[in-house]
């Protein structure tokens, strides 16, 4: 019987150190008592990453044409979504951008491309590493970088321009991955988190909620997180764009995202479970997200839907008992964060 006691149960032997299984989250996911399950998830957060909260700025540095399936996207050359398109934004564009969420207190920014990924010798990778050089001199954000499938020479070069943190999702679990994207593999991505390891670069890495998945789908999707050592881990929720296949697609319950996302605390008890688009869909229930595992946030505009302002979600936080300031990143400092 999944009750309050299993429940208590399974997160003593969290906080204790050690490991639930699959069928244990499974398990978990049977579960009714949803309040019991929020209050431990929260628990979990609590005992091993205090109340630092983290927030993430993005700026989508080239947009639109990628040479990619995913059924998702606005920015696939696949279909006929409408999406804006250009090519690299030059530096003091991006730098503005950055130099704006700085003044905002946020912590994290991040370059995020469209197209299938960089390579050591491409313009492309060339212009990305100026902009980061630019962004390091000039201000003191944590960078991240969102640019595709990468070998570890370009993520060398990244790392040695001041890129800390690599993003790349899974996006779903490696036996519904298909039923997402045919124009390159799991394995293609699960390669790039390994190349970003080689290489010294934290590794940000999530995936969607709302394909098409099941449960068990979004389960081994954070298994397998927890195997490669993912320390922030970005849960978007579909929100389907016109002119995709998934453009039907129907909303997930709002009981089974929060019950999602208090399953990953579970599993990943270290992590920043970081907020990212489609929040908006749990509407008033976004604050009980907060109460059930997420420690972190993607804040201010996305790709190509629009999210919660900067200031709105800075307040929300605080009222949630969260401490931003603790949530920073100090990239001069040497301090690494624990979580």
């Amino acid at each position: 019987m999944i009750d309050k006691f299993y429940i208590s149960e399974l997160k003593d032997r969290v906080i204790g150190g050690c490991e639930i299984a699959k069928q244990q989250a499974l398990d978990l996911a049977r579960c009714e008592d949803l309040g019991a399950l929020f209050a431990a998830a929260d628990e979990i957060r609590r005992e091993f990453c205090g109340d630092k909260f983290n927030l993430c700025t993005i700026i989508n540095v080239k947009s639109g044409r990628c040479s990619e399936d995913c059924k998702y996207c606005a920015q696939s050359a696949h279909f006929d979504t409408g999406c804006e398109t250009y090519g690299i934004l030059n530096e003091q564009q991006v730098l503005s951008a950055a130099l704006a969420n700085e003044a905002e207190q946020t912590h994290r920014f991040s370059l995020v491309a469209s197209g299938r990924g960089i390579s050591q010798k491409s313009s492309d990778l060339k212009a990305y590493c100026a902009i980061y050089e630019r962004l390091r001199s000039k201000t003191q954000l944590h960078l991240c970088a969102s640019l595709g499938i990468a070998s570890k020479p370009a993520l060398a070069l990244l790392k040695a321009s001041g890129v800390q943190t690599y993003h790349h999702n899974l996006e779903t679990s490696r036996k519904f991955y298909p039923q997402i994207c045919t124009t390159h593999s799991y394995d293609d991505r699960i390669q790039t988190i390994e190349n970003c390891r080689a290489v010294g670069l934290d590794v940000c890495s999530g995936g969607i909620f709302g394909l098409g998945e099941s449960m068990e789908d979004r389960i081994d999707m954070a298994l397998q997180l927890r195997e490669l050592g993912v320390s922030s881990v970005p849960i978007n929720i579909l929100t389907p764009i016109k002119g995709t296949p998934l453009q039907n697609a129907a909303p997930l319950a709002h009981d089974e995202i929060l019950k999602s996302i208090a399953i990953y605390r579970f599993i990943l008890p270290r992590a920043y479970l970081r907020f990212a688009g489609g929040r908006r869909n749990l509407g008033e229930h976004v604050r009980m997200a907060l109460g059930c595992g997420i420690n972190s946030a993607l804040t201010g505009n996305f790709l190509t839907t629009t999210g919660d302002s900067i200031a709105s979600d800075k307040a929300l936080v605080a009222q949630c008992g969260f401490d931003l300031a603790k949530g920073a990143d100090w990239r001069r400092s040497g301090i690494k964060d624990k979580i």
